[in-house]
């Protein structure tokens, strides 16, 4: 049987460059290499992209604090075109593929620009198209459409560059304390927690190193769980899981990736009906968002247990101490069966787009 050819599609740039780099490793362990001819594209922070070699592409790949992308000097382009293939510059040859699977977390891979690409390209790609994957990236946007649907959401103020609002005007709004993170971020890049005065302009400021578009977010004191979804038109829900954060004050960005500081209670605590409650709210935003291949949703129980969703990621984190593999996994899919199901997804939905009528 003739092998499946796999891109995959990493790094790129964007503040989550390394959580990319170790989520490609996860993926590309689990693709079944009788079933698939992979491919590897890493994405350099410069932009460049780069055919690499499957078994030495990246750099201290076991410490995520120096994880980097093996330099290579074959260097690539996508040439968008009926029968969609990457050239090398150097060596004047062109590969042509059956399906792209992006792990690019954040900008310029997670937001819709990398979808627009491949779609113009006319290429297979998993994950959510353009509009879901823009969408799922922009916090206000996201906020405001799921509201539109009928799906709890934390009150927030979006500020963009130039506005003027005070620590005061925000607490009284939203309570003590808040949150302040980037419209387009993910991994709690650049995200605050503010507790007071003192620490509201520093997080200002940082949250806009990110974004020219922020976010000051209602705290919500409750239980943090996360729940895995997958599927096109008819999505399936895993077992939601319980975020134990340990010392750390929320899932910043060295618990989740260096510190080994977040860990998962999978089942959570809960009744067979709140975690069913919980399955439903997440396909509902997930379809509420235009969702397509697989995303993890986030949600809040309050002390009342009513769900509160906080965001969707449409490129989860795939690392091995990611929560998506995990809540898959405890739900009985191991990961591997999981990206066949998201490499099938993709081919699905791009034959029906085939079928459509473009003249």
């Amino acid at each position: 049987m003739k092998k499946i050819r796999v891109g995959v599609l990493f790094g790129g740039k964007s503040a989550e460059h390394e959580v990319s780099l170790l989520s490609a490793d996860h993926v590309v362990a689990a693709l079944d290499k009788d079933k698939y001819e992979v491919v590897l594209i890493g994405i350099d922070k410069s932009g460049k992209w780069r055919l690499c070699d499957s078994e030495q592409f990246l750099i201290d790949r076991n410490n995520p604090r120096k994880v980097q992308l093996q330099s290579t000097s074959q260097e690539m382009v996508l040439v968008p075109e009926d029968n969609a293939s990457l050239v090398s510059l150097n060596e004047k040859t062109s590969i042509p593929f059956d399906v792209i699977f992006p792990v690019l977390h954040g900008t310029n891979g997670e937001d819709g620009t990398m979808q627009g690409l491949l779609k113009l390209a006319n290429i297979p790609f998993v994950g959510a198209g353009v509009l879901g994957s823009a969408v799922g990236m922009d916090k206000e946007v996201m906020k405001r459409l799921l509201k539109e649907a009928g799906v709890a959401i934390a009150r927030f103020i979006c500020l963009r560059k130039g506005d003027t609002c005070s620590f005061e005007e925000i607490s009284q709004q939203l309570g003590l304390p808040f949150f302040i993170k980037p419209a387009n971020a993910g991994s709690s890049v650049g995200v605050h927690k503010v507790k007071n005065a003192s620490e509201f302009d520093g997080a200002i400021r940082d949250a806009f190193k990110y974004d020219r578009k922020i976010l000051c977010e209602e705290f919500i004191r409750g239980m943090e769980v996360e729940c895995a979804v997958i599927g096109n038109e008819n999505p399936i829900a895993s077992i939601p899981g319980e975020v134990i954060l340990g010392d750390h004050e929320f899932h910043t960005y060295a618990a989740k990736y260096y510190e080994d500081g977040v860990h998962f209670r999978i089942p959570p605590n809960l009744s067979q009906e709140l975690i069913r409650e919980v399955q439903e709210i997440s396909i509902k935003a997930y379809k509420a968002l235009y969702c397509e291949g697989g995303a993890r949703v986030d949600l809040f129980l309050k002390d009342n247990l009513v769900p509160v969703v906080n965001e969707i990621n449409t490129i989860p984190g795939f690392t091995r101490t990611s929560a998506f593999p995990k809540l898959w996994e405890q739900s009985g899919i191991p990961f591997a069966e999981v990206v066949d199901r998201l490499i099938e997804y993709a081919m699905e939905r791009f034959k029906k787009d085939q079928d459509l009528q473009f003249s």
